[in-house]
């Protein structure tokens, strides 16, 4: 589901990771196919049993959130905050694990949506009653002026399905110089219709995503609405000190007879940020005063993983979802060295993935990635690799591949990741020297790693990007990470390789428009093995979602939509009396 956040990584010794792989046990998982688990992780399951209403829930993260207006907010798992708590969508993803959780249900309208014109025209009626958190209505009108917002240059960063699929968009940039879209039209006040440029069958699915909710045109207010979304979900911002401290309340407005998705168990929600990784796991493993009542925000760092394995009352308080993304190394194709296709496909022999696995948790904790997409969009398994080799990596063929390129005595080059991923591009470094590459790492604070990764003049050669599909379909993946059309100078999102070939662009645009969504699978993964001959990145890992949760906390589950995040839809407090904050 569009990029994941960059999560903070630390190294484990070796016996630890060795450790951790005796420790996994390989049991039946649920349809996304073979799943490899550690005894006693909670994965599909639920934590803490059915939550009680009230109290107050504490989340401890050790970043800002990226964006939180939904025009720009395409970083999971901060998706899964904002449409979960402050904003409601058109339809949304049904709050249960497993299977069960990938189903599009209603939100703001009263059905998944009415296609004509061969799939070119969708109309969306919305609920009766609904309003935002002064109990003004919801106007279909705000959904259109949100959809709008989504293409100012100024509010780059969010989804572009709008731009990829809305027509007549062409030069469009928004509404907030008075200009309007003709291709979504609004009869009336709970009336939506989209008119596409060619036919979406999953347009029900494309319309989760917080480009599609309600942002009325009275509450403009260009970058800074990123400080204070005007709430149509079941909490409003009570105050927001950027990088400290987000506190969120009741909606007293929001209806929970309209909304059968969202439970609403606390009755405030604390985000404290700025926090230390490992602080986060030693405060949630003791469980002290309103620690109980915490759940973490980023990954359950690997040095903390033998506090919490070994430890049946702490283990059970662990979550482990796989994430449904692919973690791969981008090579800027756009410029030397990487603009060379025979220096590219020597970086998948060069790369040590087995130090990947080990600098980033564990086997388990991750999978080596062989392919683009993942094993939940190719059925279960992992696609057929075109680079094949030891997961170590094969010096002596990258070593002839330099040779071939003119780079026989190596190069040097540079990368920028997270501040949390200094070791794993330590473990690069470590792993490309064997053949000469010689790297220069740069590291840049989490919260603003892909807008600093996304400005396409600065960019460095190489970045560690991950991308997570936005429901189901390959077709929300690979596009957005390989089409060379959806790249900007500034915001750039998926494609971080700015990668451009027009037989794969042609190839894309063919597949879209295949009406047989078996054929067009099919026809997706041969796409995958020519964009991986092509070589503008490097398959890392498929990685899980460890997270750790507090002695009071119930309603926890890794939601497979949100990539392994905790559904924020219905988590809350086995006794809000014990909650503090």
């Amino acid at each position: 589901m569009s990029r994941r956040s960059r999560v903070l990584s630390i190294s484990l010794s070796t016996s630890l990771a060795l450790a951790l792989l005796s420790a996994c046990s390989t049991q039946g998982g649920d349809d996304r196919g073979p799943d490899t688990r550690q005894p006693g992780v909670a994965t599909g399951t639920v934590i803490g049993g059915t939550p009680k209403r009230g109290g107050t829930l504490t989340v401890l993260s050790n970043q800002d959130f990226a964006h939180l207006d939904p025009a720009r907010n395409w970083v999971m798992p901060t998706m899964d905050f904002g449409t979960r708590l402050i904003y409601r969508t058109l339809t949304t993803f049904r709050a249960a694990p497993g299977k069960r959780g990938s189903e599009i249900v209603p939100d703001l309208a009263t059905d998944l949506g009415r296609s004509s014109d061969g799939g070119r025209t969708w109309t969306f009626t919305l609920k009766p009653g609904l309003v935002y958190e002064d109990g003004t209505p919801i106007r279909a009108r705000d959904i259109k002026y949100n959809v709008e917002r989504s293409f100012a240059p100024d509010l780059a960063g969010g989804p572009d399905y709008a731009q990829r699929y809305l027509a007549g968009t062409e030069g469009y940039a928004g509404p907030l110089d008075g200009e309007h879209l003709d291709s979504i039209r609004t009869p009336d006040d709970r009336t939506i219709v989209f008119s596409l440029r060619r036919p979406v069958a999953e347009f029900s699915s494309t319309v989760t995503l917080p480009t599609f909710s309600p942002v009325p045109e009275s509450r403009e207010k260009g970058v800074q609405y990123d400080l204070r979304p005007f709430s149509s979900g079941p909490y409003r911002i009570e105050s927001y000190a950027r990088g400290k401290k987000l506190v969120l309340g009741r909606n007293p407005h929001w209806d929970a007879a309209t909304d059968p998705v969202r439970k609403a168990y606390p009755d405030r929600i604390v985000v404290i940020q700025g926090l230390k990784g490992g602080q986060i796991d030693d405060r949630i493993i003791e469980s002290a005063g309103a620690d109980a009542s915490a759940v973490e925000w980023s990954d359950l760092q690997p040095s903390s993983v033998a506090k919490v394995l070994p430890k049946p009352g702490i283990r059970q308080r662990l979550s482990a979802e796989r994430t449904g993304c692919t973690d791969m190394l981008a090579l800027n194709t756009s410029r030397a060295p990487f603009d060379d296709p025979k220096l590219r496909q020597a970086m998948q022999y060069a790369v040590d993935k087995q130090a990947q696995v080990t600098a980033n948790g564990g086997p388990a904790l991750n999978d080596i990635a062989t392919a683009y997409l993942p094993p939940s969009l190719t059925g279960g398994r992992a696609a057929d690799p075109v680079h094949t080799g030891p997961a170590t990596g094969d010096v002596k063929k990258a070593e002839k591949l330099l040779a071939e390129a003119g780079k026989g005595d190596g190069f040097d080059t540079t990368i920028t990741v997270s501040t949390g991923d200094k070791t794993r591009a330590e473990a690069l470094q470590q792993s490309l020297a064997r053949v000469g590459i010689r790297l220069r790492i740069e590291t840049v604070d989490p919260s603003v790693y892909y807008d600093t990764i996304g400005d396409t003049a600065a960019a460095p050669d190489m970045a560690i990007s991950g991308w997570c599909p936005d429901y189901p379909s390959a077709a929300t993946f690979l596009p957005f990470v390989f089409d060379g059309r959806t790249i900007k100078a500034k915001g750039n999102q998926g494609n971080v390789s700015q990668f451009r070939d027009k037989a794969v662009e042609r190839r894309m645009d063919e597949i879209a428009a295949m009406p047989d969504a078996t054929a067009a699978a099919q026809a997706w993964n041969a796409l995958d093995r020519e964009i991986q001959a092509k070589s503008p990145a490097v398959p890392l890992l498929w990685e899980r979602k460890p997270l750790l949760v507090g002695d009071n906390i119930a309603g926890a589950f890794g939601h497979p939509s949100w990539t392994g995040q905790f559904d924020f839809a219905v988590i809350g407090l086995k006794d809000p009396s014990r909650s503090q904050g």
